[in-house]
């Protein structure tokens, strides 16, 4: 009879723990599914934000982003300017100081690469960029400088009360090189010259300025393909 009550006491605490381990496996495969069904609306949601990005994106223009970054580096300039305005400083002087030697450097050779030469647009910027090409071909002489500065001694730098005004008189090899840069100007200027001369022997098509300038231009871009046409019809053997 004891032992009887001893096995089924066993198989009891046997039955318990089976059912403890199945419980405890049960949990487990459950927080598992709950952290999978995390997961899985976790990346639903976040493929949602990245498609509705898109489509965003795709519907902007398409030099948004560097319209965006100007607006942006203009709104923090405009801040800047202000901060300099209150406190009193230079803002162009402020914005060198943290400008970097190779920044400069690398938009100094920017600057070099692109052409200077915007076109006509006045009388007076034409001046200044002549003027501008002018000063840059200077060659100072060094020989020169010294001996004049030795000439002329304290009025080498003239002050209010010096009277040194046409006493300069400059010698036969500048007069030389300015005469062959005036030289070279003008035979520039001739050579850019959009001045056609008027050939008095060519054949009169046209029946205005108008229809003259179109003709030539028709001539240009089709002449080629269409002169066995026209000396055809000029012997009258055009089919």
């Amino acid at each position: 009879m004891i032992s009887f009550n001893n096995e089924k006491v066993s198989a009891s605490v046997s039955d318990e723990q089976t059912e403890s381990a199945a419980s405890q496996k049960r949990e487990e495969r459950l927080r598992k599914f709950r952290e999978l069904h995390f997961k899985r609306n976790e990346a639903r949601n976040l493929n949602h934000k990245e498609v509705v990005e898109e489509d965003k994106r795709l519907k902007l223009p398409t030099n948004w982003e560097a319209k965006k970054a100007r607006l942006e580096w203009e709104l923090m300039t405009d801040e800047k300017k202000k901060e300099c305005a209150a406190k009193g400083e230079d803002y162009d002087r402020v914005k060198l100081l943290e400008i970097s030697a190779e920044d400069a450097e690398r938009w100094e050779r920017k600057k070099k690469r692109k052409n200077p030469d915007p076109g006509f647009s006045g009388y007076a910027e034409a001046q200044l960029r002549q003027y501008q090409r002018l000063t840059k071909q200077i060659k100072p002489d060094m020989d020169s400088y010294e001996r004049q500065r030795e000439q002329c001694g304290e009025d080498f730098h003239p002050t209010s009360n010096s009277l040194i005004h046409g006493t300069h008189v400059p010698s036969k090899e500048g007069i030389d090189r300015m005469v062959e840069d005036v030289e070279k100007q003008i035979e520039k200027r001739a050579k850019y010259s959009r001045r056609r001369a008027y050939n008095d022997d060519a054949d009169i098509d046209y029946i205005n300025e108008r229809n003259a300038k179109f003709n030539k231009k028709a001539e240009r871009f089709y002449g080629k393909y269409t002169a066995e046409i026209k000396q055809n019809l000029e012997r009258g053997t055009a089919v």
